[in-house]
């Protein structure tokens, strides 16, 4: 699987996040669903083909642990940043999207409305 770094240009980061790119139907329905836990570095980065409220809605079925959600636009601008309860079911953006980006609930306040954000692959080990 593809893995990049997320940056924030407009504000640093506590430390770096690394997400796994997430593009096929399956892998954006699975999610982070039926994990145990989850690395404070890491985290999921959902990718659709064109911006959209519903299809980058995301759901927290089979979920361990809450989330930070954060939503980009087509030119990686976050468009809404939001915690994702476990026993909440269903969340959709404010502003249609096109990446969704799922980390740990303590990031969340490392990302907010109109940040810049760049995505760098890391090479395969």
């Amino acid at each position: 699987m593809r893995r990049v770094q997320v940056l924030n240009r407009n504000r640093a980061l506590q430390q770096p996040l690394e997400v796994d790119y997430c593009a096929s139907l399956l892998c954006k329905l699975r999610g982070l669903s039926w994990r145990r836990h989850l690395a404070p570095g890491h985290g999921l980065l959902m990718a659709e083909a064109a911006e959209s409220r519903l299809n980058s809605a995301i759901h927290m079925l089979g979920m361990a642990f809450d989330l930070s959600i954060i939503w980009l636009d087509s030119d990686l601008r976050v468009v809404d940043v939001r915690p994702a309860w476990r026993w909440r079911s269903f969340l959709a953006p404010r502003k249609a999207a096109r990446y969704v980006i799922e980390c740990r609930l303590e990031r969340l306040e490392e990302f907010q409305i109109g940040d810049q954000i760049e995505l760098q692959d890391i090479p395969a080990a």
